[in-house]
């Protein structure tokens, strides 16, 4: 889906957050779940994409932006979801802010 727009937000819910991703022309929403450990540590807890977002490049995007996100906040990430965690090992150019 080379050009299509997806949008990723986030969402603080205090010890709690969510990223929410929208591909443009695909219905549904994915979203990356983290729990906040402390000011700075997080748990990357779930990636779910829909059935409709799969091949888009949703599911990298929440994980790109938990990663430029953790480092403007300077945070430090645990991936304990599977998918987060298979991403960090690819990109060992994340090792600043991946923990474990």
């Amino acid at each position: 889906m080379s050009g299509t727009k997806i949008q990723v937000s986030y969402e603080d819910q205090g010890h709690k957050g969510r990223y929410a991703v929208r591909v443009e022309g695909a219905e549904g929403e994915g979203e990356l779940t983290i729990s906040k450990a402390s000011d700075s540590l997080v748990i990357a807890d779930h990636t779910y994409a829909p059935e409709s977002l799969r091949g888009t490049g949703a599911a990298s995007a929440l994980v790109l932006r938990l990663i430029e996100d953790a480092r403007a906040r300077g945070w430090r990430v645990i991936p304990l979801c599977p998918y987060v965690k298979a991403q960090a090992l690819r990109h060992p150019e994340w090792a600043d802010v991946i923990q474990g």
